[in-house]
């Protein structure tokens, strides 16, 4: 990099920093839940979902809630900011349906034009690439990338940092249209030049079979890599890592080795002769696979369950459609743990279980735990024991949607309810034993993985 891509890096890094720990003093929510009413579509069973961010630039965190013919911007008060109908392209059944997924949200937030305000990202679906004042909605600029052979269209767009210069990049992916749709075609593009020729392009990268791409800057360098079975690096090159014998169902960043320098991949496989195994990588090389008696993880929560462990812990939640079977690994890929669903949940919980987990910083002590939903109805939420399985709090609802982030109050994270046309958004009152802890958004791999989410990989 050179010496002005350095001196970008750190202005935009200083810029990041200060925005989120200014954040500090957001204040908590009056009301638990918070209830903002939306005027969104009813939901449809597996399009659209929210992700948040500050979209009007006062420091707080704003909720972006789409639909297939609508996106909706709602202040962090719950005023709306503006709405939209538009024909977004947001997720459904991806294997035949294309990207983003099952629940993806199919948009995202960032200054990718770098002057200090938030601009809204996203794909109709004529593979036009829109982009749109955060505070206001009004389009900024708009392109139209030329959609690879084999495909039928550009379905993901993700901001990404692929050369040191901040948010200032963009990733286009795709599914091929016919058969078995997996998003192998990618091309990198600088926000100034969407008409240009792409930064690199490919029709070699494997990722997961359900969602899109995830992306982090996993090897520190201040630059973004794209994540899967291939990792593209920021430049392009393609790193083939993981032995991929079926499919991959689910990807996260994180610390898990904290001694080893830069973030790990966790990534779940589905199928294959002695597949069904779970993957830790870094950019090029392969740290570790297992398994569990080769059953099926198919969803993960990644966190510090056992604070007396080194490193980060993997609970993966099983395939199966009735009586789930979960089981936890730890840093080093051996099997801590394992319980039934039907010895720790409520006795009036839904035989099928829960999904669309993710891990929650909902306490404040070091140990963390995670968040889910009752599983194939729009039902309760909870909050369980990775290691355990006990149920910490379950809380009435009828949840559509489901998503965990820092918005409100202390550093600690919020459970965000999409049900029906209403968020709800749940705090624990408790008080924060670590209260000075900096807010989660400071962490790019944590801003990353709020905006790329979805069914598969929250």
């Amino acid at each position: 990099m050179n010496s002005a891509g350095i001196l970008a890096l750190a202005l935009y890094t200083l810029l990041v920093t200060a925005c989120a720990v200014g954040a500090q003093q957001w204040p908590q929510y009056r009301t638990n839940p918070f209830v903002i009413r939306t005027d969104a579509p009813p939901h449809e069973d597996t399009e659209g979902g929210i992700v948040v961010a500050d979209l009007n630039g006062d420091g707080l965190m704003d909720y972006l809630l789409t639909r297939p013919d609508y996106i909706g911007a709602y202040g962090h008060e719950g005023k709306a900011l503006w709405t939209k109908r538009i024909p977004v392209r947001v997720g459904g059944q991806s294997e035949s349906q294309g990207l983003p997924g099952h629940h993806g949200p199919g948009i995202e937030v960032g200054d990718v034009d770098g002057d200090g305000a938030a601009e809204v990202i996203f794909l109709t679906q004529d593979s036009t690439v829109h982009i749109c004042d955060g505070a206001t909605g009004g389009e900024k600029a708009s392109a139209r990338p030329p959609v690879p052979e084999g495909a039928e269209r550009w379905e993901l767009v993700v901001i990404a940092n692929l050369r040191g210069r901040g948010d200032r990049d963009l990733i286009l992916q795709a599914t091929n249209a016919e058969g078995y749709r997996m998003g192998r075609y990618l091309a990198a593009y600088p926000v100034a030049a969407l008409d240009g020729e792409p930064l690199w392009q490919t029709d070699q990268y494997l990722g997961c079979a359900h969602n899109g791409i995830r992306i982090a800057d996993i090897d520190g360098d201040g630059r973004d890599e794209v994540l899967g079975a291939t990792v593209v690096d920021h430049d392009g090159t393609l790193h083939r890592v993981v032995p991929v014998r079926g499919h991959l169902d689910s990807i996260f960043a994180y610390d898990v080795l904290p001694d080893r320098p830069g973030l790990e991949v966790v990534a779940l496989e589905e199928g294959g002769k002695d597949g069904n195994r779970v993957f830790l990588f870094g950019k090029t090389k392969l740290l570790w696979e297992t398994h569990y008696e080769h059953q099926e993880p198919q969803n993960a929560a990644v966190g510090q369950f056992d604070p007396s462990r080194r490193g980060l812990q993997i609970w993966c939640r099983s395939r199966y459609n009735e009586h789930q079977r979960p089981f936890v690994f730890d840093a080093a890929g051996e099997l801590i743990a394992h319980w039934e669903m039907d010895d720790v949940a409520p006795p009036d919980w839904t035989p099928r279980g829960i999904e669309t987990m993710a891990v929650i910083d909902w306490t404040g002590t070091t140990k963390q735990l995670a968040a889910a939903k009752a599983r194939h109805e729009s039902g309760d939420v909870c909050i369980f024991d990775p290691l355990t399985g006990e149920f910490i709090r379950r809380l009435p609802e009828k949840t559509d949607r489901l998503y965990v982030a820092d918005v409100s109050g202390d550093w600690r994270e919020e459970l965000i309810v999409v049900a029906g046309s209403e968020i709800h958004v749940y705090h624990n009152e408790e008080p924060n034993p670590r209260p000075s802890q900096p807010r989660l958004w400071t962490q790019q791999h944590y801003r990353r993985s709020k905006m790329t989410w979805n069914y598969y990989s929250p």
